[in-house]
């Protein structure tokens, strides 16, 4: 569950500034500075557009799975504060009655987002206030079980998550919780900032940005991503740069520093 670190605004939050990073107005000065802190070190092409081309990766996935792969009730962890295309928003334009629970750790997530759902959102979306490094919270909280039957497929969502969890908090075990709880025919949807094509000053200068904040950012090698897929099969085409994920019929740019990829459970 929440800690005490993310239930206080004088400590910026990782949720706040991905959202101000998207233009978004859901933020406070404390998560303004530390953002513009981390703009003024690395850039805005190693910011904005990394932001920016993770949620359109987002996107694509939902489309994807909702459009082609038949998945009607999806679970997004470290959901953040909400913006424009959301996941029950895109995956209800293929599936009218797709189910969705948000999950994240900051409160103001959930106090907000259910300001935004309309009267005939809220019957199949539901917004909690849960820890990803507490799985069993999530997947046996109330709300989940209104919307989501774990009998059958479901998509677990971990987008642009886990390079907030340190390898003392076991990343293999929590997607593991996650996976022994999925059907045959689900899907796992991750992204992750990578050390491939990251230079070692850049990263040291993100990390440095994120030590102050509610979670720190620690960086992950392509096995070790690979690796958070374990019991999954990925999906064309593997983990790849998100910007060049299913991109359509161009092959798509990307900045290079966040990898993605949908894997199968059979």
């Amino acid at each position: 569950m929440p800690t005490d670190d993310h239930l206080s605004l004088d400590r910026p939050s990782p949720a706040r500034m991905y959202d101000y990073f998207l233009h978004g107005d859901n933020n406070f000065e404390i998560d303004r500075a530390a953002a513009e802190q981390v703009i003024a070190k690395v850039g805005e092409r190693l910011t904005r557009d990394v932001v920016w081309e993770n949620r359109n990766f987002l996107g694509r996935v939902v489309r994807h799975l909702a459009e082609d792969c038949g998945i009607t009730q999806f679970i997004d962890v470290g959901a953040g504060l909400p913006s424009q295309e959301n996941t029950h928003q895109v995956a209800r334009r293929a599936v009218p009655d797709a189910r969705v629970v948000y999950v994240d750790n900051d409160p103001i997530v959930a106090a907000h987002g259910q300001t935004l759902l309309s009267a005939e959102d809220r019957e199949l979306t539901r917004i909690i206030t849960a820890d990803l490094r507490d799985p069993q919270a999530i997947l046996d909280h109330p709300e989940t079980a209104e919307v989501i039957d774990f009998s059958k497929p479901v998509a677990v969502l971990l987008i642009a998550v886990f390079h907030f969890v340190k390898d003392s908090e076991r990343p293999g075990e929590l997607v593991a919780a996650f996976r022994d709880r999925m059907a045959p025919g689900s899907y796992l949807a991750l992204s992750h900032l990578s050390t491939h094509d990251s230079p070692a000053e850049e990263r040291a200068k993100m990390e440095d940005s994120y030590k102050n904040a509610t979670a720190p950012m620690v960086f992950r090698d392509l096995p070790e991503i690979e690796k958070l897929f374990d019991g999954f099969t990925l999906t064309a085409p593997g983990l790849v740069p998100v910007g060049r994920w299913q991109p359509g019929v161009e092959q798509g740019e990307s900045v290079r520093r966040m990898y993605g990829g949908v894997a199968r459970l059979s």
